[in-house]
């Protein structure tokens, strides 16, 4: 059984991350950790108890998110022989973040190395359990799986990136997904 000070410690650290997606999904990844630290409702310093730099919290952050995206589409990549649940299931995930999804790939490119790092393998593992798929789909263009699943993610991310022109009120992702899905879908089948 867990002590009152290691509940304690687990329910400060779970509030810093909490509010670190929420001032980086509003303000970006430029916020500081002083205004995390305002915002949780802790002293400055217990960030840094929690995490050994800023970098350390970024790329926890990130791998958090991969870590979610990940588990969803390992377990359809292996239970479902339909991309389009795949799809689903991909979109369900970045719906749930897509402010800080936005703000990841927005500004991927400012983040510290190993927080991009951690951004791409995430990436990789998407592509993978796509691949994993599309080889049992009987019925795709024959198309590398590369260019595939880089269609699909430049078809999201390009919706995602101009949310301001298409959908500057409501949640990207649901008022487009299953317009981007039928969209991917069209283009692949044979």
């Amino acid at each position: 059984m867990k002590s009152k000070r290691q509940l304690q410690k687990e329910n400060t650290r779970k509030k810093i991350l909490e509010t670190a997606y929420q001032i980086y999904s509003e303000q970006g990844f430029s916020a500081t950790t002083a205004v995390i630290a305002k915002e949780a409702g802790v002293s400055h310093g217990t960030i840094f108890v929690h995490f050994s730099s800023l970098d350390e919290l970024l790329c926890y952050l990130i791998q958090d998110f991969g870590d979610v995206l990940g588990s969803e589409i390992h377990q359809q990549s292996e239970t479902k022989d339909n991309i389009e649940e795949l799809l689903k299931a991909h979109l369900d995930v970045l719906a749930r973040y897509e402010k800080f999804y936005i703000r990841l790939i927005a500004e991927r490119s400012l983040l510290p190395e190993d927080a991009r790092l951690t951004f791409s393998n995430i990436q990789s593992i998407a592509a993978y359990h796509f691949n994993k798929v599309f080889e049992r789909e009987n019925n795709i263009k024959n198309l590398p799986v590369h260019r595939l699943f880089n269609t699909w993610m430049g078809l999201v991310h390009y919706y995602l990136l101009n949310k301001d022109l298409f959908s500057p009120d409501t949640p990207v992702l649901e008022r487009y997904g299953s317009e981007l899905t039928e969209t991917f879908l069209e283009l692949i089948k044979k």
